[in-house]
């Protein structure tokens, strides 16, 4: 048994396909997400989505707030921004927050913040 997993953004459809298990954090807290899972809809927070997919390497992708939804082993990833984690520059991600923090702009210190992490490896 194996959940059916989407995960998209307005700009673009990140990765879909089957997989074992999903990990994020949502705003009440980190989730996995395996077959049989309950219904679910869940608010997501800044961070970093892990899919471990069935026939290849674990997906990693970064997201910026949106939605989680779990119905009958589908998976549906919402986010309002999100990029995959072997896409993220760790020097730009390091100067984006130097920048924001300087700036004061709290949204782009929290998508650097998250670029970061998934750079590093960071869950």
């Amino acid at each position: 048994m194996a959940l059916y997993v989407e995960l998209v953004s307005p700009e673009r459809s990140i990765w879909s396909g089957e997989a074992s298990r999903v990990i994020t954090r949502t705003i009440e807290g980190d989730i996995g997400v395996l077959p049989g899972h309950a219904p679910l809809l869940a608010v997501l927070s800044n961070g970093l989505v892990r899919i471990v997919a069935d026939n290849g390497p674990e997906v990693r992708a970064v997201v910026l707030g949106g939605f989680l939804s779990v119905a009958d082993d589908r998976v549906s990833i919402l986010a309002e921004w999100s990029q995959p984690a072997d896409e993220v520059d760790l020097a730009t991600a390091q100067s984006e927050l130097r920048d924001a923090e300087q700036s004061g702009d709290a949204d782009a210190a929290d998508r650097a913040r998250a670029l970061i992490a998934a750079a590093s490896g960071a869950a």
